[in-house]
């Protein structure tokens, strides 16, 4: 994580930067403060990072001395083959139309269909307490 936070960290410093060289090149504060609020959620998730990686043992990302095989093992499990997330795309395209559109039942009609495909991709595997 320490990669990541140094990351965001220039990141950060970056858009800070262009918002005060913005600032009194362009005179004009809507770009300005859009910069700012840009820099901030940067700076927001450089802080996170930074946070989780005092927390946790150093990975071979975060290792100068670190093989190739170090990141070797298992990263974890990945569906083969769901056909939820065409399904979440479809929502989440339709809730885009709905909200450029503005109509009101569209909207509603969208964000139902985004939280039962957002449901069925994480509950996928999901076979509860009682299941053998």
């Amino acid at each position: 994580m320490r990669v990541e936070a140094k990351i965001f960290n220039i990141i950060t410093f970056f858009f800070f930067l262009s918002a005060v060289v913005y600032g009194f090149w362009a005179k004009e504060p809507v770009g300005t403060v859009a910069l700012i609020l840009v820099g901030a959620l940067s700076l927001l998730i450089g802080s996170y990072f930074q946070f989780v990686a005092r927390r946790i043992d150093l990975r071979p990302e975060d290792r100068s001395d670190a093989e190739i095989s170090d990141g070797a093992g298992e990263l974890g499990f990945f569906s083969p083959g769901s056909y939820w997330p065409i399904g979440v795309a479809a929502a989440s395209a339709f809730a885009g139309i709905a909200l450029a559109f503005g109509h009101v039942w569209m909207i509603v009609l969208s964000s139902g269909a985004v939280l039962i495909t957002v449901s069925g991709l994480v509950f996928e595997y999901h076979t509860g307490p009682n299941h053998e």
